[in-house]
């Protein structure tokens, strides 16, 4: 059985949709496991996740993970603009 899931994330501006999909280019080259597969689009502000996996055990592991990685990137992002 296969299980997909599309996100579509807005971003304030183009500037911070491009460093978090800039920060992402290293997981999507060397994947989290072999039973699904993540990739970005970019459209404007926004940052299109689609992944595609084996079974929703693997979809749900794969969106969790990079969903934690954008949070984190975010969060990070938040901490430098008020330095």
């Amino acid at each position: 059985m296969k299980a997909k899931a599309t996100i579509r994330l807005g971003f304030p501006s183009e500037k911070q949709r491009k460093t978090v999909s800039s920060a992402l280019l290293p997981e999507l080259n060397k994947p989290v496991g072999s039973k699904a597969r993540a990739e970005l689009e970019e459209d404007g502000v926004f940052l299109i996740l689609k992944v595609e996996a084996e079974n929703t055990v693997a979809l749900r592991s794969t969106l969790n993970a990079y969903l934690r990685w954008i949070n984190s990137v975010r969060n990070v992002m938040k901490v430098l603009e008020q330095v």
